[in-house]
C-alpha cells in the first residue's frame, strides 16, 4: 500500500512555442550572447555600477521577498516534520471525589489522590502518500519564492537601471535648455539693441522675451523631473531622499550594448518568473494528491508509558508503571461530498496554475517582442531625428545672421527657435527611450538569472532545502 500513489504524474504545462522571435531580425540565437548576472556592466557606467550592489543590502522590498522565502522554507521544515513520529511528555497531580450517591462504583464517596508521570508516541505511517504530497506541495512553494527573489532582484535592477538612464537623460537636457537660456537672453538683448535702434519693434522684444521665458519654464520642469528621479532611485535603494544624493555628470549617453539573443525554448530557462509559474504548477499538483489521499483510511500507531499512584512514596516504583500499545484504523464513512468537493477544489486550483503558467509564458513573449521592435524602431527614429536636429540647428543659424542683417523679421527667428529646441529636445528623448528598452529587453530575456533563482536567493534569504531542485522546462507538445 505504501506504494500506491494518489497525486497524479505530473508534467510541465504544454506550451506552443515559436521557432524564434518574430521582431529579433537578423540577430543570431546564440546563447553565449545571452546577458551577463552583471548585465549593467555593458553599459560601461562607473556610478551605475556602484549603485547596483547597494539593492540587495539595503532594499526593503527584496527584504520583504527573502522573509517570504524564509516562510516558505519554514512550511516545508513543518511538512517534513509528518514524516517522524510526535512524543508527547506529560506530568500531573491532583485529586479527586467520587459523588456517594452513584451506585456500582467502588471509590463512590471516596477522595483519591493521583499522580502521574508518561510518555505518549503516536505516528502515523504515510500509506497514501498524505505527508509525502504535502511535503512536495510544500517544497515546490519553497523553490517558487526562491524564484520570486530572483525574479524580484531582476525587476528593481532594471527600474534602477531605467531611472538611472532617465535622471542622466534628464541632466543632458537640463544643459541643453540652459544652453538654449542663455542664447535666448543673447537674442533678447540684441532685439532690445535693435529696438532701441528703431530698427525692431516693441512686438518683436515681446516675442524674444516669451521665447526667453518659456525656456526658462521648461529648464524648471526638467530640473523637477531630475529631482523626482533621484528621488526615485533613492527610495529603490531603500534609503531616505533627503540622505540620497547622485552628482551631476553631463556626458554623452552611453552606446547601446549588443543586442540579447534568444530564441523562446531558452527564455524558459532564463526568466525567474516562468520558473516561479511552473514550480506553482507543481504544488497544486501535489495538492490533488494529497485531497485524494483523504478517501483512504488512516492507520495510526500509538504507545503510551509512564508512572502512576495515589501516593507519592510508591510513585517512583515498578509497580507503579503502565504502558499502552496498539494501532488504530479509521476512515470517513460519509462526509456529505466534503472530500469529493475538496478534490474538485484542488483540480481547480491545479488548471487555474496551469492557465496562470501558460499565460507568464506568453507575457514573457510578448516583452521580448515589443523591446526587439522598440530598438529597431527606435533606432530608425534616433537616424531621422539626428538629421532633423541638424537640419534645424543649420536653419537657426542661417536665420540669425540674416535677423543680424536685417533680412528678415524676428518672428521668423523665433519660429526656428521653437523647431531646433523641439527636435534637441527629441532627439535626447529617443537616446533615452532606446536606452531605457535595452534595459527592458534585457529584463524581458531574463537578465543573468540562467535557471539559478533558488542560489541566488540563498545567498541573502537563509539555508536552502537540501531537497530544492531545478525546475524542468516546458517545450512544445509535451
Amino acid at each position: 500500500m505504501a506504494g500506491c500513489a494518489t497525486a497524479p504524474p505530473y508534467s510541465v504545462p504544454g506550451v506552443d512555442l515559436p521557432p524564434a522571435f518574430k521582431e529579433a531580425g537578423a540577430a543570431p540565437a546564440d546563447a553565449a550572447a545571452a546577458p551577463s548576472p552583471q548585465w549593467w556592466r555593458a553599459y560601461g557606467d562607473t556610478t551605475l555600477d556602484a549603485l547596483m550592489p547597494r539593492l540587495d543590502a539595503t532594499s526593503q522590498t527584496l527584504r520583504k521577498s527573502r522573509a517570504l522565502l524564509d516562510d516558505a522554507r519554514a512550511q516545508t521544515r513543518a511538512a517534513r516534520a509528518a514524516y517522524f513520529p510526535t512524543l508527547v511528555a506529560g506530568a500531573s497531580g491532583g485529586s479527586s471525589h467520587v459523588s456517594a450517591n452513584v451506585v456500582g462504583r467502588s471509590l463512590a464517596g471516596k477522595t483519591e489522590p493521583d499522580h502521574l508521570l508518561g510518555l505518549s508516541a503516536t505516528w502515523e505511517p504515510d500509506l497514501w502518500q498524505r505527508v509525502s504530497n504535502s511535503v512536495d506541495a510544500a517544497q515546490a512553494g519553497a523553490e517558487a519564492s526562491a524564484d520570486d527573489v530572483a525574479a524580484m532582484r531582476l525587476s528593481l535592477q532594471a527600474e534602477l537601471a531605467a531611472d538611472y538612464f532617465s535622471l542622466r537623460s534628464a541632466e543632458r537636457e537640463r544643459d541643453l535648455l540652459a544652453r538654449t537660456v542663455d542664447s535666448d537672453a543673447t537674442v533678447l538683448e540684441l532685439v532690445g539693441n535693435r529696438w532701441r535702434g528703431g530698427i525692431a519693434t516693441e512686438g518683436e522684444v515681446a516675442q524674444a522675451r516669451a521665447q526667453l521665458e518659456n525656456a526658462k519654464a521648461q529648464l524648471a520642469e526638467v530640473r523637477l523631473t531630475r529631482t523626482q528621479l533621484e528621488h526615485a532611485i533613492a527610495t529603490l535603494l531603500g534609503v531616505p531622499p533627503a540622505r540620497f544624493t547622485l552628482a551631476p555628470l553631463v556626458a554623452a549617453a552611453p552606446p547601446l550594448p549588443p543586442l540579447p539573443s534568444a530564441v523562446p525554448s531558452q527564455l524558459l530557462r532564463r526568466r525567474p518568473d516562468i520558473a516561479a509559474a511552473e514550480r506553482r504548477v507543481a504544488a497544486a499538483n501535489a495538492q490533488v494528491g494529497v485531497a485524494r489521499a483523504a478517501f483512504f483510511p488512516s492507520l495510526m500507531l500509538s504507545a503510551g508509558l509512564g508512572l502512576e499512584s495515589t501516593s507519592l512514596a510508591g510513585w517512583l516504583s515498578a509497580p507503579s508503571r503502565f504502558w499502552a500499545l496498539g494501532p488504530a484504523l479509521a476512515g470517513t464513512v460519509f462526509d456529505g461530498g466534503r472530500r469529493h468537493a475538496l478534490a474538485d477544489s484542488a483540480r481547480a486550483r491545479f488548471d487555474a496554475s496551469a492557465a496562470d503558467y501558460r499565460a507568464t509564458v506568453l507575457r514573457a513573449f510578448q516583452d521580448v517582442e515589443d523591446n526587439f521592435a522598440a530598438l529597431s524602431a527606435l533606432g530608425e527614429e534616433a537616424a531621422s531625428q539626428r538629421a532633423a536636429t541638424e537640419a534645424s540647428e543649420l536653419a537657426l543659424a542661417q536665420g540669425l545672421e540674416r535677423y543680424r542683417k536685417g533680412a528678415v523679421a524676428y518672428l521668423d527667428v523665433s519660429v526656428l527657435e521653437s523647431n531646433a529646441l523641439a527636435s534637441a529636445r527629441a532627439e535626447e528623448a529617443v537616446r533615452r527611450r532606446r536606452l531605457v528598452a535595452s534595459v527592458m529587453l534585457v529584463k524581458a530575456l531574463g537578465g543573468g538569472w540562467g535557471g539559478a533563482g533558488a542560489k541566488d536567493a540563498e545567498d541573502g534569504g537563509g539555508a536552502k532545502d537540501t531537497a530544492s531542485t531545478a525546475p524542468p522546462v516546458a517545450t512544445a507538445g509535451r
